[in-house]
């Protein structure tokens, strides 16, 4: 008689992409614990939702203090995880922290019950922003705390709980969230992760105990939430990506161009939703911009990410970076020039060479697809009119940049920019007193500000009348 096989235990896999080196690995939970896990966020919810504004936001003042308290064990686990260079990991961290401090200053009056004056009533009528129950978030890996507090932080206050699916490859920081919240003193059970597979994900969206869900990732994963979402009568937020185009109109300084245009594209390696990916040049300064971009993008170091003289480390995975490559080599067939890397670069680590396609047009994958990584496509447009054509010519719309040395004609064409930001003389940042979030295949709905504090509320209208 043979003996029954034990179903194998999968498991969440954290590597150092710098090195390749295993870091921990996390067994996917059982459904028993999945219900649990349910079970748990549900009890604290109604006890957060009861709890006083006042000490929501004590809560998130101690939060902030206890993330700045950890600040370095934190940056050295994204570093570690995602391949961050550790500058920017530590100022992840403090963005974090930041954001928090904002929303614990602000969000008690955004939340606050809005009056509503009735020409020619005595009645009182005000809306009130509540909860609405349990937020599942499903996050991305590229900035493995930050994405969580831009969605976390604006959830929580009005009284909702959270329920985190975060990426396999970062489950560290995941776990490192949890226990700060926990430390900061919210209930045990509001802030949860969830680690498990689609199947699981899908019921989890699918359980009545689940209010709404948000998403920050690909086009198809924000496809396949968005459908189960709508199936299940809930309401979705998503962030999608973007191919976002950074305009240099021929009136424009240069040299601040282009220094900002480096930063802009090959920051945390290029694997930012809202990085210049496309940069559409005026003719009249095209040779130009050119010429300097190339030359300063030679001087952007790969390397080690614990090494403050490294401007970007590596990117986050092996199959991201054939990917990219990929993109590359199609781009090239296309008809592009490369002027600068296209490579894979030698050694241990996930590295890729910042690359720089010249000659880039509509129909190249470099121009239609978001090259999440360091490669930056460059095209020439005829003129203005031109140039805006050619940015609007995306199935994404996240954010774009404008240079040029006329603000108010900036200002004007800002309108016609097809994007969720548009960035003047800059370029597209994420800040917690701004709305983030993107319009045709970059998503909807939007996170920070007002707008996020509110997203997932129930804006409740009461109406009083006066009798007697």
């Amino acid at each position: 008689m043979s003996t029954p096989q034990s179903s194998p235990v999968i498991v969440a896999t954290s590597r150092n992409p710098a090195t390749g080196e295993l870091i921990a690995t996390y067994p996917f939970q059982t459904p028993a614990e999945v219900e649990r896990l349910l079970q748990d966020n549900a009890s604290a919810q109604r006890l957060w939702r009861a709890t006083p504004m006042a000490q929501r936001v004590a809560a998130y003042r101690r939060l902030s203090a206890t993330l700045r308290e950890r600040a370095g064990e934190l940056a050295a686990l994204i570093t570690a995880e995602m391949g961050k260079t550790i500058g920017a990991a530590r100022a992840e961290v403090e963005k974090c922290a930041a954001t928090l401090d904002w929303i614990a200053d602000q969000g008690p009056a955004i939340l606050a019950d809005e009056p509503v004056a009735i020409e020619g009533s005595a009645d009182q009528v005000h809306v009130s922003y509540l909860s609405i129950g349990s937020v599942l978030a499903v996050m991305p890996w590229n900035f493995p705390l930050w994405q969580v507090i831009r969605a976390s932080g604006p959830v929580m206050l009005s009284g909702n709980g959270f329920i985190l699916k975060h990426a396999p490859n970062v489950m560290g920081s995941a776990y490192a969230l949890q226990a700060a919240y926990e430390a900061a003193g919210f209930p045990k059970g509001l802030f949860v992760n969830l680690n498990a597979g689609n199947d699981t994900v899908a019921g989890v969206i699918e359980d009545p105990r689940v209010a709404a869900v948000t998403l920050t990732g690909s086009m198809r994963a924000g496809a396949a939430v968005a459908s189960l979402a709508g199936r299940a009568l809930k309401k979705s937020l998503l962030e999608l990506g973007g191919a976002d185009a950074f305009i240099v109109l021929a009136d424009a300084n240069i040299d601040l161009a282009v220094k900002a245009a480096v930063e802009a594209r090959f920051q945390n390696a290029g694997q930012v939703c809202l990085a210049a990916k496309r940069f559409i040049v005026e003719r009249p300064v095209a040779e130009e911009f050119t010429r300097k971009f190339v030359e300063a993008a030679r001087r952007v170091r790969a390397g080690d990410p614990l090494d403050p003289s490294s401007t970007i480390g590596p990117m986050a995975r092996a199959d991201l970076r054939d990917e990219l490559h990929r993109q590359v080599e199609r781009t090239i067939a296309a008809g592009a020039t490369l002027l600068l890397g296209g490579e894979k670069l030698d050694g241990p680590g996930n590295y890729y060479a910042p690359t720089v396609l010249a000659d880039v047009a509509p129909g190249m994958a470099a121009f239609d697809e978001e090259t999440f990584g360091p490669v930056a496509a460059i095209t020439v447009a005829d003129d203005a009119e031109h140039a805006l054509e050619l940015a609007n010519a995306s199935d994404y719309g996240l954010g774009g940049s404008l240079w040029t040395g006329d603000v108010a004609r900036a200002q004007r064409i800002a309108r016609r920019f097809e994007t969720g930001g548009v960035f003047i003389n800059g370029f597209p940042a994420s800040n917690a007193r701004i709305p983030v979030g993107g319009v045709k295949k970059s998503g909807y709905g939007r996170e920070l500000s007002h707008f996020g504090l509110r997203e997932f509320t129930n804006a409740q209208a009461v109406w009083a009348r006066t009798v007697g």
